[in-house]
C-alpha cells in the first residue's frame, strides 16, 4: 500500500471478520475498501478484497498520521487499534456484497452444477448401472429442492446488513453492472464502477 496503488488481498482463511479488519487497517493508510470477489486462497475458493487508494483529504491527512505513528508497520510491526463500531460497519459491506455477488439465475445454475459432483458419488455408492443414475438423480433433485431454503437463508442475511448499513447513513445503489451495492455518507462508491477492473 506504500505505493499507492489499488491493492487485492486474498487471505487464505478469508473470514468476514480478518476480511473486515484488514479493510479497517488498510483504512489507517489511506485506503478504502472497494468490492470483494471469488477466487481467492490456494484452491480458489476463497475470496479477494480490492482496496483502492481514497483520494479524499481526511483520508490523506489520517494516512500521515498513521505513518508517523507506525513506522513499522509496513514491516510486520505496530497498527493502529481496531475500532469495533467501524470494523462492524466493513463487515456488513462485505457480507453484503457478497451476498448480491450472484444474481438469482446464476445462483439457481452454480447450485445445480455444484450439487451433481455429491449426488453423482451417493448414486454410485448405493448402486451400478442405470440404477446408479436413477439415484444419482433422485439425490440431485433433493439436493435443488433446497436451494429455496438457500435463497431464504441468503435474503435474511442480506437485509440484517443492510439494514445496519442504512443506519449508518449508507445509501443503496444499482452499480454499472446492476449489482446492488452500499455507497458510503460520501456518496460514490470506492474505485467506481466495476472496481476489479483498475488495474494492479
Amino acid at each position: 500500500m506504500a505505493s499507492g496503488e489499488p491493492v487485492e488481498v486474498a487471505p487464505a482463511l478469508g473470514s468476514m471478520k480478518k476480511l473486515s479488519r484488514l479493510a479497517f487497517i488498510a483504512q489507517q493508510f489511506g485506503y478504502e475498501y472497494a468490492d470483494v470477489r471469488q477466487g481467492g486462497g490456494p484452491q480458489g475458493n476463497g475470496y479477494v478484497m480490492l482496496l483502492v487508494p481514497d483520494p479524499s483529504p481526511q483520508a490523506r491527512e489520517r494516512a500521515a498520521q498513521n505513518w508517523a505513528r507506525y513506522p513499522n508497520a509496513v514491516d510486520g510491526g505496530a497498527l493502529p487499534p481496531l475500532a469495533p463500531a467501524e470494523v462492524e460497519l466493513l463487515k456488513a459491506r462485505i457480507t453484503f456484497d457478497i451476498t448480491t455477488m450472484y444474481t438469482s439465475k446464476q445462483l439457481v445454475v452454480l447450485a445445480g452444477v455444484g450439487a451433481v459432483p455429491l449426488a453423482v458419488p451417493i448414486g454410485f455408492l448405493v448402486s451400478a448401472g442405470a440404477t446408479a443414475v436413477v439415484v444419482a438423480g433422485a439425490a440431485w433433485a433433493a439436493l435443488m429442492a433446497l436451494v429455496p431454503v438457500g435463497f431464504a437463508v441468503n435474503r435474511r442475511h442480506r437485509d440484517k446488513h443492510a439494514a445496519l448499513l442504512e443506519g449508518a447513513g449508507f445509501t443503496q445503489v444499482t452499480d454499472q453492472e446492476g449489482r446492488m451495492r452500499y455507497v458510503p455518507p460520501s456518496g460514490q462508491l470506492p474505485g467506481h464502477g466495476n472496481p476489479f477492473a483498475v488495474g494492479t
